[in-house]
């Protein structure tokens, strides 16, 4: 069984003759405990360093309290999150391998180094005897396969917090400066023992105003990308909101190519754009399950909530749950079922060749975007244009959609105005990089607006399962009655919600909010 855990910690570099300063006078450490460990550590990776350029490193390493295989992801600023499994054979474990398949695709991943460290392990406590940190004073040696160069050898210091906070590690961090330590660059020894194989580092290129409008789109396909890659192991282990995360980043992708089709030929990139559809409905159905479960029980949590306020009113008025029947206990094994289904199935996709195929399609693409006819226009006014024309989509719909009489018509029609909107606000989005603060005003007032149309889309599915499961309960011999009520709630909400929608979108397309757009003069 994997352990899961998150490291806070600040490495150096110091000289072999170094002297540690006492560490016990820290700010809450009452005693430092010191122990000598020795561990010896080998390091997976592609071929290529796929893992160490994202940030990530692989090992199996022997000795110490910790043996086994740890895997380590990018969490943060100085922080990283380890998995950890038993030792068990020579081979990488699959669920390790699956939680980087995002990085690795279909390379093996192979031994690239080991690292030997004679390790002075120092742990600082607290009055009560609980760890607050660890000081790791390593002396490392360390050599790559088939490499008849001599090994590497080195001295770095790590400081790990444990039970103590971030101004332990500040402290900590002005004592042993002024003992001549200094902060490493690196954040694995790995870095270190391979730096000579790695690929300089690309020059970084934030596209402008007045560069292409191919660079600015790329660039921000490319951020997009790496939201996909960074946010697979989160989605692959079920982290709160990981789904919907990728889910965004998925539609953010596809929406770009369909709104910028000027900019990049839609001839090259229909199947890429057909495959985040596919991605899309999967993590969609994921998605969608969490968020009707939570609107079911936030419906049940205001029963509770009004009978209690009832059963405490002394003016005598009815008391008691106004559902009645096994509600809770129905809806909650529909999503036990339903949501299993569709996690089950996101793992299925994401352990796909589609689906590896898809990032490697999508890695060709951002690298060497089909130009179309505005590819090389000046990004400002270009990609305005674009957003101009999704922000008249939107206002077309929603001025259809209040047009039309209440019911299932408008209800279908204010579902396609929140999809308008939302390619207004991931439009306005991709253009923020070049287009500043308005662009981003601009997309907050759009996602403010799918937002309440989310809402609303909500209520409407809402409805349909609890009609369901009324018949459902009838047919069980319990009593549908309860499923009634929670419908009219819902009924009653979506009138609500359509009167606050209709109030958000006035507010959100006055002209100070959408000036930007017609800054080349189309007015």
């Amino acid at each position: 069984m994997a352990v899961s855990l998150n490291e806070t910690e600040v490495k150096y570099e110091a000289s072999a003759d170094a002297e540690l300063p006492q560490l016990d006078g820290l700010p809450g450490v009452a005693a430092a405990q010191s122990v000598a460990e020795h561990l010896v550590a080998v390091y997976y990776d592609t071929a290529d360093l796929r893992l160490l350029r994202a940030g990530i490193t692989l090992r199996r390493r022997s000795g110490g309290h910790d043996a086994g295989w740890h895997l380590k992801l990018p969490a943060g600023a100085h922080t990283r999150e380890e998995i950890r499994l038993p030792m068990a054979g020579g081979r990488v474990p699959r669920e390790l391998a699956n939680l980087v398949r995002a990085r690795t695709r279909s390379a093996q991943l192979v031994p690239v180094a080991t690292v030997s460290t004679r390790r002075q392990a120092i742990s600082l406590l607290d009055s009560a005897g609980q760890l607050l940190a660890e000081v790791a004073d390593d002396r490392v040696t360390a050599s790559r396969p088939q490499d008849p160069a001599p090994a590497d050898t080195w001295r770095e210091v790590e400081v790990e917090l444990a039970g103590g906070n971030r101004d332990l590690l500040v402290a900590a961090d002005e004592v042993l400066r002024g003992s001549g330590v200094t902060q490493s660059a690196r954040s694995a020894k790995l870095e270190r023992v391979l730096s000579s194989q790695l690929p300089p580092a690309p020059d970084v290129h934030r596209p402008t105003a007045t560069g292409p409008a191919r660079e600015a789109i790329a660039s921000y396909l490319a951020e997009q990308a790496e939201e996909l890659a960074e946010l697979d192991p989160q989605v692959r282990r079920l982290r709160p909101d990981s789904v919907h995360k990728m889910r965004i980043a998925t539609r953010r992708l596809r929406s770009t190519l369909r709104t910028f089709d000027a900019v990049i030929q839609p001839a090259g990139t229909e199947h890429v754009a057909a495959e985040l559809q596919w991605l899309g409905g999967v993590l969609g159905r994921a998605r969608d399950a969490e968020v009707l479960a939570a609107h079911l029980h936030e419906h049940l949590a205001q029963d509770s909530q009004l009978s209690e306020t009832a059963r405490q009113d002394k003016a005598g008025r009815a008391a008691g749950s106004e559902l009645s029947g096994p509600v809770a206990a129905r809806i909650d094994a529909y999503f036990a079922t339903s949501a299993a289904a569709a996690h089950a199935a996101l793992q299925r996709a994401m352990n796909s060749r589609r689906y590896l195929a898809l990032l490697d399609d999508l890695d060709a693409l951002i690298a060497d975007p089909p130009p179309g006819p505005e590819s090389d226009a000046v990004a400002g006014p270009a990609l305005a244009a674009a957003v101009r024309h999704a922000y008249r989509a939107a206002r077309r719909r929603m001025r259809r959609a209040f047009a039309m009489p209440p019911g299932a018509d408008r209800d279908g029609a204010l579902h396609r105005a929140r999809k308008a909107a939302k390619r207004a606000r991931y439009a306005a989005e991709a253009t923020a990089g070049v287009a500043g603060p308005e662009a981003r005003r601009f997309a907050k007032r759009m996602q403010q607006v799918q937002s309440v149309l989310g809402d609303h889309q909500d209520t409407v599915i809402a409805r349909e399962l609890e009609r369901r499961l009324g018949v459902e309960a009838h047919l069980a011999g319990e009593n549908a009655f309860s499923y009634g009520l929670l419908y009219e709630r819902d009924v009653c909400d979506a009138r609500e919600i359509q009167d606050r929608a209709a109030a958000i979108w006035h507010k959100a397309s006055r002209p100070r909010y959408r000036r930007w757009l017609w800054a080349d003069g189309d007015g």
